[in-house]
């Protein structure tokens, strides 16, 4: 039942339609545990309030299906706005993005000037940027931009997810751009032709990568909501000596609040994921699709309503 319902909501995800719709009607049914308003104001006071609780952030504008020249440019508009923001209001934040949202499925050549918009300010005004990965058919273009990003800007990072065979090889590769990686397990419904189609596969390989890429001395965003997960990364942060500046725990906004809120106290830096703007279903589904508790979380508010 529970990988029915992650193939449903995974299904809607891609919904042009509903996306539309959902744009049109703002946030309801419980996207607003996941989602820190529809504009910076709205998640600028969100990072504020997170910050005081000793918890870093990252900020995602919410963009999916851009359909032209015009749309990216906006969309990289308003990330150059989210960037000011975070320094405006000297927030302990960065920031996330989708290179299609910077228009990669019209041309590489839009999304990497876009990108490279934002870099130049986000360098002058030291935010540091991550690239969210995405599907498998975008993989291996998003390293690729972001390895030429990399030439030119220090404050880049991207994500490699555990459920792709091509993992390992991703990290074996990047090395030697020492690279600030955040390691996920996956989001997308990909082929067991590119992806473990298994959980407990997706989920050694999960620490193969965390492990090779600790080891390797570069900084390590460990998003998981997993404790197992947590407890390997700090055995191995334990038994090589790696110092606490060298990674952080990473969990989206809305989910596992007191967990978070317990690794600070731990003394563990603890980054949470906020996503804002009027973009969000495709984002909203993709929660509900990874944990049927967010499913019962937002039906307890519909009805209760």
């Amino acid at each position: 039942m529970e990988q029915v319902l992650r193939n449903f909501f995974l299904f809607l995800s891609k919904n042009k339609f509903f996306t539309k719709l959902a744009r049109r009607y703002g946030l309801r049914f419980g996207a607003a545990r996941f989602v820190a308003g529809e504009t910076i104001p709205s998640a600028v006071e969100t990072i504020q309030k997170l910050n005081e609780q000793g918890l870093s952030v990252t900020i995602d504008h919410l963009g999916e299906f851009i359909d032209s020249e015009e749309e990216a440019k906006k969309a990289a508009d308003e990330c150059i706005e989210a960037v000011k923001a975070i320094a405006g209001h000297k927030l302990d934040s960065q920031l996330s993005l989708k290179l299609t949202s910077m228009g990669l499925d019209i041309s590489y050549d839009l999304a990497l000037d876009n990108m490279r918009r934002i870099l130049q300010v986000a360098e002058q005004k030291n935010v540091f940027i991550t690239i969210d990965m995405e599907d498998h058919e975008r993989c291996q273009t998003t390293l690729d931009l972001f390895k030429e990003l990399r030439k030119d800007y220090e404050n880049i990072g991207t994500v490699i997810q555990s459920y792709l065979y091509r993992a390992v090889e991703d990290i074996e590769d990047l090395d030697q751009y020492s690279p600030n990686l955040r390691l996920v397990k996956g989001a997308y419904k990909e082929s067991p032709k590119v992806a473990f189609p298994d959980k407990k596969d997706v989920d050694e390989n999960y620490k193969k990568i965390i492990k090779m890429h600790l080891l390797n001395g570069n900084y390590t965003a460990v998003a998981t909501h997993d404790d197992a997960m947590i407890e390997y990364t700090m055995n191995i942060v334990k038994e090589n000596d790696i110092p606490l500046e060298q990674f952080e725990f990473q969990m989206l906004y809305g989910i596992r609040v007191e967990r978070q809120e317990e690794l600070v106290k731990e003394g563990y830096k603890m980054r949470v994921y906020v996503p804002y703007g009027d973009d969000w279903y495709g984002y909203f589904m993709r929660r509900l699709a990874e944990r049927p508790a967010n499913v019962a979380f937002v039906l307890k508010g519909v009805v209760g309503k």
